[in-house]
């Protein structure tokens, strides 16, 4: 997402894109609100999503970790006023469903996700 949110035409308003703030009118697909900042953050989310995904623990310390960020997250969304200061990444209401899910998703396969200590024992 983070690489697509540079991309002119799946980013709409791209010409708007800022750097952080609630100023940016850019939008990844027309629907969720990004700027620079935002973008590489879901570039480094990325990038250690694959660097963790190398071992088993590894990656499930990524969903569970990754997880409750992402549920911080849509609680920082929740209870910001999107047109303050406050909402420097941006975020908006899609970001914050987005979020959720996301967050609830990756806690799930985290912990469906066997730890390294039961996978050796029945392996």
């Amino acid at each position: 997402m983070g690489i697509l949110g540079f991309i002119p035409g799946v980013t709409t308003d791209f010409d708007q894109l800022t750097f952080a703030g609630h100023g940016s009118s850019a939008k990844l697909l027309g629907i969720f609100e990004v700027s620079v900042l935002h973008n590489l953050v879901h570039l480094a989310f990325g990038v250690a999503g694959l660097v963790l995904a190398r071992t088993l623990s590894g990656a499930r310390a990524f969903l569970l970790g990754g997880g409750a960020i992402y549920l911080l997250l849509w609680l920082y969304g929740l209870f910001i006023d999107h047109d303050s200061a406050a909402n420097f990444v941006p975020v908006n209401s899609a970001d914050n469903w987005l979020h959720l899910v996301l967050g609830i998703g990756m806690l799930a396969l985290g912990l469906l996700v066997a730890s390294p200590r039961r996978a050796s024992a029945t392996g």
